[in-house]
């Protein structure tokens, strides 16, 4: 044979077996690893070890448990006792019934709803939702004598409207069968109400002072400079007054019906008699008296219970409470009884302005907001009781007490409610005064 050849041949044998003993230890290597990434996979992590498979179910009630412990997490702050939810948009409005059992929200998807509060601590509540007219949103709303009827301010592409929603009686076809309840029904409304403008703030109060007879007085105040006055069951215009003050801020009505305060651009606030007649009804609107001291606009203002007091908020970085229990018509002027600086700063140190303040019903506790913060004052001192720096995920846009004490568990409890932009209904607890 010729060596030429032999050499050749010998060399390409030789290369093959290198090259087949080269990919044969590769291919070793690999299939190893691949071994070692699925026993690795299929190993059970041994702190998962021993929990038996789920079925779709249960896996979903698991992932419902685990948003409560999410809910359950963001329920930072100790008086937080529960959130209302179900709101598809800004929740606007709020308003407790008169005997403390319902609570009624304004929300911009143009649903009004009322929740039945039987207990402040339940896990969930009953609500009744009233759909507005197509083209109208709720901004607020007001409890009209009872539970049982409601007066909802609206605003549309045409201006501002009121409805008064109210239950009829239930009827029974006959004895054996269980009557339904019925949804409420609009039994009175005014369109184009206050030239169209905004309506800023809606209030009532069961009139109880002089002669009058005891009925609801819907206060509505617009963002302009009227404010107008309403008979809570008829719908009846009982009288409106001008504050001539550029624009409103919002108006308010002390408890007992007698007096209407309202706070606007300027740094005083006018207040107004609401006047009744023998039979019980409304004979005017009379300007009373105007609370001066303030060196900047005023915020927001609340009456105390007793109807005697007024506490406002201003720019100025203070809060006053005034003494409005006095012969005016004697010209006797309001007196400034107490002066606190807000307790608000910001992180320069600048004083805050309050957006919102709510009195609560035994008169010791101030509920003051500032955007998303919460603060709890003493009425008696100014000191800061509690605080909730971030209350809610977004601006509070109304805070109300309910007028007396809720049930909570086992007992009794005052509670705050707060709304807000986050879609979302807080109920609070109160701070202890001691």
């Amino acid at each position: 044979m010729d060596p030429v050849l032999t050499v050749t041949a010998v060399s390409i044998l030789l290369g093959s077996l290198i090259a087949f003993a080269f990919f044969a230890n590769y291919f070793g290597k690999r299939k190893s690893e691949v071994q070692s990434i699925a026993k690795s996979e299929l190993q059970p992590d041994p702190k998962k070890q021993n929990k038996p498979s789920q079925s779709k179910k249960s896996h979903l009630k698991a992932h419902s448990h685990s948003h409560a412990d999410k809910d359950q997490n963001k329920r930072h702050h100790p008086l937080d006792l529960n959130t209302l939810k179900g709101h598809g948009d800004s929740v606007t409005g709020l308003c407790f019934s008169p005997d403390a059992r319902s609570l009624a929200t304004a929300c911009a998807d143009g649903v009004v709803r009322i929740f039945k509060l039987d207990d402040a601590s339940s896990k969930s509540f009953k609500f009744l939702r009233i759909n507005l007219p197509a083209g109208g949103h709720p901004t607020a709303v007001v409890f009209s004598d009872d539970a049982s009827s409601i007066v909802v301010a609206s605003q549309t592409l045409n201006g501002s409207s009121l409805y008064m929603y109210g239950e009829e009686k239930p009827k029974a076809s006959d004895e054996t069968k269980q009557p339904k309840l019925p949804l409420p029904e609009i039994k009175w409304v005014h369109q184009k109400v206050h030239e169209k403008k905004a309506i800023l703030t809606l209030v009532g109060t069961n009139a109880s002072y002089g002669t009058a007879d005891g009925s609801t007085i819907v206060v509505s105040c617009s963002e302009g400079t009227d404010i107008m006055l309403w008979h809570g069951r008829t719908g009846k215009i009982l009288g409106n007054v001008d504050t001539n003050q550029l624009k409103n801020t919002m108006a308010a009505i002390s408890p007992n019906g007698r007096f209407i305060a309202a706070a606007a651009f300027t740094a005083d606030v006018k207040v107004w008699e609401v006047v009744f007649l023998k039979d019980g009804s409304v004979k005017e609107v009379s300007k009373a008296m105007q609370l001066k001291g303030h060196k900047s606009a005023v915020t927001w203002l609340c009456f105390t219970p007793n109807s005697e007091q007024i506490i406002t908020a201003s720019k100025d970085g203070s809060i006053r409470i005034w003494n409005i229990n006095v012969r005016y018509h004697l010209d006797e002027d309001p007196k400034s009884l107490k002066v606190f600086s807000i307790p608000l700063h910001d992180s320069s140190g600048a004083t805050l302005h309050y957006d919102r303040l709510s009195i609560s019903p035994d008169g010791r506790i101030l509920a003051a907001t500032h955007g998303s913060t919460l603060q709890w004052l003493s009425v008696e001192t100014g000191k800061v009781l509690d605080t909730a720096d971030k209350a809610h995920d977004g601006d509070i846009t109304w805070i109300s007490w309910a007028p007396k004490a809720i049930a909570m568990g086992d007992g009794e409890a005052l509670v705050l409610a707060t709304a807000s932009v986050d879609k979302k209904v807080k109920l609070w607890a109160a701070p202890s005064t001691h």
